[in-house]
């Protein structure tokens, strides 16, 4: 009972302290501020108030971005100065050509169907009465971590022989309709495509939200009229629904190609990157803390970064447009 009221106490004093220390900072800064010239303060308050997040930004992510370009370049131990010699192999070994494979795999099959099952469920439930209990139960997924998820579909791929109780639900599922149990985790015919599914059951809900708001978005009068003049549904999904939300698919799907990028949890939970399921963010993982390799992972690191990039300027750039229509 001691060491939980000792730990309550910890966690109110770390809360105390860091709220109060905002505040006091904030405080301290304006006092500062004070003894400035009057014409200049309002230049110099802005600034004085975003610099903590820009300084907390630049140690956080700014620092381990430059050191690790610079550890790119350097041995596997950072001790010795080797040039391009670690991006020469992870542009040409079979392991990264492997990882390089399977995200593109993961890119277009994941982000195809996660916008595409989003949207199509997004306009259904728009018609529906119970469209909120809908919603809920396909957003569930996204309130699971994606270690979480994996975990739950490690159960749902379990695979047993054919002459022993199934304890899989798909493989359960198959030898009750006579079928022979698949290994889903380790046959590479489907492994990838396994994985790939646990991504777009985690995304689909995500993007279904999105798109939603999206198509509620768009005037019901340009629905009805098009209807009135006697357009399908089909037509009406294809040529006025799907254009008019073009720039809120076009982020939804960027967002998930970024996810995709990165994908790494669900195949270090269920395979560790094992018979042909190897993506970057895994082997880069590998690289660094199972084999200590620190130049290599270093490497594949900036090449995810530089990969993730121009998908980021594309959605800046989209922003930007839009912003300068409004």
């Amino acid at each position: 009972m001691s060491e939980f009221l000792s730990q309550v106490f910890t966690t109110l004093l770390a809360i105390l302290l860091g709220v109060g220390g905002v505040v006091g900072l904030f405080l301290g800064m304006e006092f500062l501020i004070g003894f400035l010239p009057q014409r200049l303060q309002p230049k110099v308050r802005p600034w004085a108030y975003i610099g903590p997040t820009l300084l907390i930004m630049g140690i956080y992510l700014v620092y381990p971005t430059l050191h690790t370009l610079y550890l790119s370049f350097l041995d596997e131990r950072s001790q010795q100065f080797v040039g391009l010699k670690n991006y020469l192999w992870t542009l040409t070994s079979p392991e990264m050509h492997i990882a390089f494979r399977n995200n593109l795999l993961w890119i277009v099959l994941m982000t195809l169907f996660s916008v595409g099952l989003g949207l199509v469920i997004a306009v259904l439930v728009d018609r529906v009465s119970y469209e909120s209990v809908a919603k809920s139960v396909i957003f569930l997924p996204m309130a699971i971590s994606f270690v979480g998820a994996s975990v739950i579909w490690r159960f749902v791929y379990a695979f047993k022989p054919a002459n022993v109780p199934q304890i899989g639900l798909l493989n359960a599922i198959v030898t009750a309709l006579d079928g022979q149990p698949l290994g889903w985790l380790v046959d590479t015919r489907v492994n990838n495509l396994a994985l790939i599914a646990v991504g777009i059951w985690l995304q689909t809900g995500f993007c279904m939200v999105i798109l939603s708001a999206g198509i509620k978005s768009i005037p019901r009068e340009i629905l009805e009229a098009a209807r009135v003049d006697g357009a399908s549904e089909w037509r009406i999904f294809w040529q006025v629904i799907v254009p008019m939300i073009g720039s809120t698919i076009a982020v939804v799907a960027t967002t998930v190609i970024i996810n995709a990028l990165k994908a790494f949890d669900i195949v270090f939970v269920l395979t560790n990157g094992q018979r042909g399921t190897e993506v970057i963010a895994n082997r880069m993982y590998k690289e660094m803390f199972s084999f200590l390799n620190f130049g290599r992972a270093s490497a594949i690191a900036v090449i995810l970064l530089l990969a993730i990039i121009p998908i980021m300027a594309a959605n800046i750039r989209r922003f930007q447009a839009q912003e300068a229509i409004r």
